[in-house]
């Protein structure tokens, strides 16, 4: 959505939408209906999440699925740059080759991890292989590569199994959405919480989370403990943590999942938080990390290199696998006098987010110099 709009606004005379239709046809789009989807779609992440409903929800989507038919990609003996930032298709070289083909254009494309192949015990069971034919795809028909952080890029690169030629790249570090620096309109209920923001999935660590307030619950109550929040959809092989979710009396009430909740009622909540908590395992970037420093709330995050990069050096990092310094500074950082929590605000106050705009302008200054060859 950020380079949708943003690209809209820099290069307007030169820009074009085009897209995989659902049948399966490449083609260009009619501006003024890519307009109106962009529109309909943001209206529906920030207000309606899982509220909006199923009816209306699908008569949306066959309206748009007929608006947004593509059309003939028109000739030009002007340089054209297909630009990917999403894996989609991907894993079909035949679909890309396609594109490309019709388009007679270079192609850039974003790689956000490699996470299925450096963790294939966090993937789904097709995962590792499904990503590898992505970076093959990337491998034969990719002009240039953007990544989201220099984690990503130098997992990329280092990579023993995978032979990338030469070729251009650029680290292009993820922006932030500008309205979570502004005041919500209105505060969330509880006054002392914490929030993790994640898809629930073993490699997010949602296992140290739920342990650490089970062992919180049984030392200090349920009234004396914070509440956690989990926002996020509940993912794959994540069999012990529903377990501990749906089946551990300890964890009722205090811990709360919002699996798709609006972005108006997320800013709100992340507002209020004590801290965000993001004890990941492996990260492509960390976008929550960043989200939440923008919006002046505090994050305790794993000490790997893909948050290190996000929130530079204003969160506590702890290793993921630490449950006893992970239980110390939530502690800590429920006391309305929380030194650890106040020193933190007061490296936030020196630390700036990077707007999408700045964003897509690297990556856009990127394809200009692939174009140039």
């Amino acid at each position: 959505m950020a380079y949708a709009r943003a690209l809209a606004r820099m290069i307007p005379g030169r820009l074009h939408y085009a897209a995989v239709h659902p049948t399966g046809i490449y083609g260009r789009l009619p501006l003024p209906h890519v307009e109106a989807f962009l529109d309909r779609t943001e209206e529906r992440w920030e207000i309606f999440g899982d509220a909006e409903p199923i009816g209306r929800s699908r008569l949306t989507a066959l309206s748009h699925c007929w608006s947004l038919r593509p059309r003939p990609v028109p000739p030009t003996n002007a340089a054209r740059v297909v630009l990917q930032v999403s894996p989609h298709h991907l894993q079909h070289p035949a679909v890309v080759a396609g594109k490309l083909r019709r388009e007679r254009a270079q192609f850039v494309c974003m790689v956000h991890d490699i996470i299925p192949i450096s963790h294939p015990e966090y993937a789904r069971p097709n995962g590792p292989e499904r990503h590898s034919r992505r970076l093959r795809t990337i491998e034969n028909y990719a002009d240039g590569i953007l990544t989201n952080s220099h984690a990503t890029l130098e997992s990329l690169l280092g990579r023993a199994d995978m032979e990338f030629r030469p070729r251009p790249a650029r680290v292009a570090h993820f922006g932030v959405d500008a309205r979570l620096s502004q005041p919500p309109s209105q505060g969330w209920p509880d006054g002392n919480y914490f929030v993790c923001l994640s898809t629930i999935e073993p490699r997010k660590n949602h296992l140290l989370l739920l342990h650490i307030w089970r062992s919180m619950v049984d030392a200090l109550g349920t009234v004396g403990t914070p509440v956690l929040y989990l926002v996020g959809r509940r993912g794959w092989e994540n069999e012990n943590i529903v377990d501990l979710l749906e089946r551990c009396p300890g964890l009722q009430g205090c811990v709360r999942e919002l699996p798709r909740l609006p972005d108006n009622r997320l800013r709100q909540l992340l507002a209020g938080a004590r801290a965000l908590l993001m004890p990941s395992f492996a990260e492509g970037f960390g976008m929550p990390v960043a989200e939440a420093l923008a919006a002046g709330v505090p994050v305790i995050a794993s000490d790997i290199p893909a948050h290190r990069e996000a929130g530079g050096t204003v969160p506590d990092y702890f290793d993921p696998i630490d449950a006893v310094g992970w239980r110390q500074a939530i502690l800590d950082y429920c006391a309305p006098a929380s030194r650890r929590r106040a020193a933190q605000k007061m490296r936030l106050a020196g630390w700036r987010p990077k707007t999408w705009e700045a964003h897509v302008q690297s990556a856009l200054s990127f394809v200009e110099e692939v174009a140039a060859g």
